[in-house]
């Protein structure tokens, strides 16, 4: 039996077994992941997952609980362990106060997105890399393989999300401890982009052999990688788009809300849904549609949950609990990936940070510490790796007023994370050029 059959075998069997006054959610995740990890460019390890688990809900009379299982594979057993896990929730609910932000949805809305590619063969894969890395001391991780998301409930709601994806997340070390960081990620393995990606860091790499600059204090022009970038818009993520956070005043983006500061008319960033890994339906019954979070500069939608909608009479929009991006993109801008280093000139070119945090929240202020394949550049050439040095500004800065461009070409992150199964979160960035960044110490 295949995945999406055995959901809707469950889902069917569920809506039968239900008493009067009963309703239910049930969320569905399947992976079946090749893992492969690389140390000095060799096969170390190998070996494959295959998982599966529903979420349950019982709700009745404004009382809700939920429980997680794991699925045998076998239609017997697994309906055993539903019905098991159903009684157990009849059990629960009347110890339980009622919910007054509960909010199910009773839509019977469907949806279904197969985005099965052919994923690389392995033997060749391993090949490619191990030919192209040579003598390199590649040190990486490669998941790869279909994710399967679903929902079901008893009002006739269903949703089904499977993708194929790969990932290739490595560094390669220099003989004297410092790396070069980089990924490749997508749902077709392209040999001659992956080829562009290790020779871009086999380049950056022969620089860090030089004696590191440390550099004073102070404001410096600077470029930020995509994966830099990436590491801020994560940050600005936890809260900066939630419409919980704005409702309680504890957005670092409120004051952006309240018309009181701008950021740049160049940044453009969207809550992705259409043609993404991600599923088109949360995981509290909704179904998601692609969001303006910023408009030029301006303030857009906000990601609003189930229960931010019950609390703030808002309408819900299918995002996650948590309220922060997905699958989120920003749109690039006019310049060319040949000319970074011309027009940055003399400054900061910064490929990773990393202990990112909020030095001052209401006032949108970050610091972070530069990482991997940091240099500092002198007339559009990199003279030599940059000491790690402490940030600190402000998002309305950084995205605002230094905010001098971004490049035409963007670069596809897929989340790294397999804390108890594969993660399906995506970022589309381009990298940024800043007329400035401060440097504290």
């Amino acid at each position: 039996m295949d995945n999406l059959s055995q959901f809707e075998a469950l889902a069917e069997w569920l809506r039968g077994a239900l008493s009067a006054g009963e309703e239910f959610s049930l969320g569905y995740s399947s992976e079946s992941s090749e893992f492969i990890r690389f140390n000095r460019a060799k096969v170390r390890q190998a070996g494959q997952v295959q998982q599966t688990s529903l979420s349950l809900q019982l709700i009745r009379d404004g009382r809700h609980a939920e429980l997680q299982l794991s699925l045998a594979g076998t239609p017997r057993e697994d309906r055993q362990r539903l019905a098991d896990a159903l009684a157990q929730l009849r059990q629960t609910l009347p110890l339980l106060p009622a919910d007054p932000y509960l909010q199910f949805n009773r839509e019977a809305w469907h949806s279904q997105v197969l985005q099965l590619e052919a994923l690389p063969d392995s033997a060749a894969l391993l090949e490619q890399i191990g030919q192209a890395a040579g003598d390199l001391d590649l040190v990486g991780f490669y998941a790869a393989g279909p994710l399967s998301r679903g929902f079901a409930s008893s009002s006739g709601a269903f949703g089904w999300h499977q993708a194929s994806s790969f990932n290739f997340d490595w560094s390669l070390f220099h003989a004297n401890g410092q790396a070069v960081k980089a990924q490749y990620a997508g749902q077709n393995w392209q040999p001659e982009q992956f080829a562009r990606r290790l020779q871009q860091a086999r380049e950056q790499l022969a620089y860090l052999g030089r004696p590191a600059r440390t550099l004073e204090p102070g404001a410096y022009r600077a470029y930020l990688a995509p994966a830099a970038l990436q590491e801020i818009l994560e940050l600005l993520g936890w809260g900066g788009f939630s419409a919980r956070a704005l409702a309680d005043r504890d957005s670092p983006l409120q004051r952006l809300h309240a018309g009181e500061a701008r950021l740049s008319p160049l940044l453009q960033l969207h809550e992705q849904v259409r043609g993404a890994l991600t599923p088109g339906f949360s995981s509290e019954g909704y179904p998601r549609r692609d969001l303006e979070l910023i408009r030029a500069g301006q303030p857009g939608e906000t990601l609003v949950s189930a229960r931010s909608a019950a609390e703030y009479g808002l309408p819900a929009n299918g995002a996650s609990p948590w309220e922060s991006p997905e699958s989120l993109t920003m749109a690039g801008g006019e310049l060319a990936q040949e000319d970074i280093l011309a027009r940055l000139g003399s400054g900061l070119y910064i490929g990773n940070l990393w202990y990112l945090n909020y030095s001052d929240r209401p006032a949108a202020r970050i610091t972070g510490m530069t990482r991997f394949a940091s240099f500092w550049v002198e007339h559009g050439r990199i003279q030599a790796p940059l000491a790690s040095m402490r940030f600190d500004d402000s998002l309305y800065d950084l995205l605002g007023s230094q905010l001098e461009a971004l490049t035409r070409e963007r670069e596809l992150s897929l989340s790294t994370s397999t804390y108890r199964q594969r993660h399906h979160g995506s970022s589309l960035l381009p990298g940024a050029l800043l007329s400035r960044l401060t440097l504290t110490l």
